[in-house]
């Protein structure tokens, strides 16, 4: 004989937790205002600290011999955009994605109120989905925010023009916002494991710290490993070796390849641990 499950009149598991009432309770956490006001903030602190040391012109690669987008930060809008994305990428926007990535559910662990999410009744993977969808979009507005500024703070102090390449040649000024979004673009994709680390850990621990802690901690292991020249091609495997390959998107002539790889590698990764996250959450004793 089969069982007939009773539930209250009206109640859709697909409309528990819309995404309009989560992303407003992240939006409200103060952590999501703080991390926006410092993205927000470091393109300021790059002119002023242009302004007191003279700026970036003062010898290529500032006398080491390497020359990197730094050297033409003050030349056009657009070059200061790409020297923030630049300063940035490798660790400043790797702490947004980690952090409202992996804080989304542990805190609620740590506050003790996941179970009652849960008694809503929420189901569970309804209520990782919306947590995960939000926390991408965070992700996402916060990569976007820093070179948004920067365009404009950039424009305003030093000019609209082309981007120019510091190893020679230009972009058009009417291609550089299309090709600074592609950047940002990749950028987000490159994160993905990132985010898909910090959500996996979210889901296995009660402390927002260890998880946060715990993703940032993983991808510098990542970049160390990156720098080891004795693995050889086995960086290729690495989502740390791709992670400036969004400087390919600045070049006169779009080049893919890098992208492609990099892409694909954060992808596979991400995806492997968005799984873990959703298998080990569904099967988890959920005591807080």
């Amino acid at each position: 004989m089969s069982a007939v499950q009773e539930v209250a009149p009206g109640y859709r598991a697909r409309r528990t937790l819309p995404l309009r009432v989560e992303a407003l309770r992240q939006w409200r956490r103060r952590r999501t205002l703080v991390m926006g006001a410092v993205l927000a903030a470091l393109p300021f602190i790059m002119m002023i600290a242009f302004a007191v040391g003279g700026g970036p012109d003062d010898g290529p690669g500032g006398g080491n011999g390497r020359i990197t987008l730094i050297d033409t930060a003050t030349a056009s809008g657009a070059n200061f955009a790409a020297t923030c994305l630049f300063v940035s990428a490798g660790f400043l926007l790797v702490v947004p994605v980690a952090l409202f990535c992996g804080d989304t559910v542990a805190s609620e662990a740590s506050w003790s109120s996941l179970r009652y999410l849960l008694a809503s009744p929420v189901p569970r993977a309804r209520l990782l989905w919306s947590k995960l969808v939000v926390a991408l979009g965070f992700s996402l507005a916060a990569m976007v925010l820093l070179p948004v500024v920067a365009l404009a703070a950039g424009t305003a102090a030093y000019g609209w023009g082309p981007l120019k390449i510091p190893t020679g040649g230009a972009l058009p000024a009417g291609d550089t916002v299309p090709r600074l979004a592609l950047a940002v673009a990749f950028i987000f994709v490159s994160q993905l494991v990132t985010a898909g680390l910090a959500f996996w850990l979210s889901t296995r621990t009660d402390a927002p710290l260890g998880a946060v802690g715990g993703a940032v901690g993983l991808t510098i292991v990542g970049n160390v490993l990156d720098a080891v020249t004795a693995l050889g091609s086995w960086r290729e495997f690495l989502p740390a070796h791709w992670q400036f390959a969004w400087a390919d998107a600045l070049q006169p002539q779009l080049e893919w390849g890098g992208m492609a790889k990099g892409a694909a590698v954060s992808v596979s990764y991400a995806l492997v641990l968005f799984a873990l996250a959703f298998r080990g959450f569904s099967r988890k004793d959920i005591v807080s």
